[in-house]
């Protein structure tokens, strides 16, 4: 008698402390670090509650940007060309782009006549 694999479920189990990808949990603690260096600052004037406001501020948005991707929304321009992409790697491209001097090639097709 041979043995059979058993579909199921493996979505979530790339997931650390349920809600982290790896990726994201390394945006949300790279994020959450700048968020710190806000916190020792205004600790130092003793705003710690606002310190720690904006430090899980900081962390949410790396969080946010290492998770989530573009919405495809069709009235907006933006959201037509980078619709379904995540959002780290529009910010990648962004960078590369305006480091590059601006430069967009476009290959055009020669047309035979």
């Amino acid at each position: 008698m041979g043995t059979y694999n058993l579909p199921r479920s493996v979505k979530g189990e790339g997931r650390i402390l349920f809600i982290f990808t790896g990726k994201s949990l390394i945006y949300a603690v790279v994020a959450g670090g700048v968020g710190l260096l806000f916190y020792f600052i205004l600790s130092m004037f003793g705003l710690n509650m606002v310190g720690l406001a904006i430090t899980v501020a900081f962390a949410g948005i790396g969080f946010a940007v290492g998770t989530f991707k573009v919405p495809d929304i069709a009235k907006f321009e933006f959201t037509k060309k980078t619709g379904g992409e995540n959002i780290d790697d529009i910010i990648k491209r962004a960078i590369r782009f305006k480091t590059k001097g601006k430069k967009i090639y476009v290959y055009k097709e020669e047309e035979n006549d």
